[in-house]
């Protein structure tokens, strides 16, 4: 009995370190987007405008992956708001398709 009590203390330390471990903060290196048009921009002009004009259409800052594969939406919209069409480093925890926003800053 002992024995099957000491497993599942283990088995729920080890849970416990993969969920600690996969919320640690990472970073996502990519643009400045938004909802409506992700990797590529349909407006003509420039990227940030494009952003700018859909955003106040009602779409929603997003992080375009520079690998051109993905889109992930950001949890502080405000943050993004400072980087419309531009390259950025953005560090949080990922969620599925959304990044808990810890601090966004210009690409290098």
């Amino acid at each position: 009995m002992k024995r099957f009590i000491y497993l599942g203390a283990a088995m729920l330390m080890l849970a416990g370190l993969s969920l600690a471990a996969s919320a640690a903060p990472k970073t996502f290196t990519g643009s400045i987007s938004d909802s409506m048009c992700g990797q590529k921009h349909m407006m003509a002009g420039s990227d940030k405008a494009c952003t700018l004009a859909c955003v106040k259409e009602g779409a929603k800052y997003v992080l375009a992956d520079s690998g051109g594969k993905k889109v992930y939406q950001l949890s502080d919209q405000g943050k993004a708001a400072q980087f419309p069409g531009e390259k950025v480093t953005v560090t949080g925890t990922l969620n599925g398709d959304t990044i808990a926003v810890q601090s966004i800053e210009t690409a290098k």
